[in-house]
């Protein structure tokens, strides 16, 4: 199975569980010139940009690890394209929520990272 396949499963497994806590998926796999956004979707009043991240194990580090910083800020410019083309704007309560997929085990961080301003 290529990476492409397992990735899109995941992301699936992902917003299932978004889906199942109570977010309404907006949008899946936006891309644009400076990178994609897993899933964007609403949460309440929030409009949230999730990064999906899976490890079989933890050998080599954590899925919340592997959205560093160089992966934070592609995530910010998606997600302010994103804002600018969609309707909203620098009031916009947006969030930016990393979901981990470790072996059978799904851990969801609320508001992981702050967006990145340059």
């Amino acid at each position: 199975m290529n990476k492409r396949r397992i990735g899109a499963e995941y992301e699936q497994i992902a917003a299932d569980y978004l889906t199942e806590n109570g977010y309404q998926i907006v949008e899946r796999n936006f891309r644009n010139r400076f990178g994609e956004i897993d899933i964007i979707a609403k949460d309440a009043e929030y409009l949230v940009f999730v990064e999906v991240k899976f490890r079989g194990s933890q050998s080599f580090g954590t899925p919340v690890e592997a959205v560093d910083f160089r992966k934070q800020r592609i995530i910010t410019k998606v997600a302010w394209y994103y804002l600018l083309t969609h309707g909203g704007n620098e009031w916009t309560p947006c969030r930016f929520d990393v979901l981990a997929i470790t072996g059978n085990t799904i851990r969801l961080y609320q508001n992981a990272f702050e967006a990145y301003h340059k």
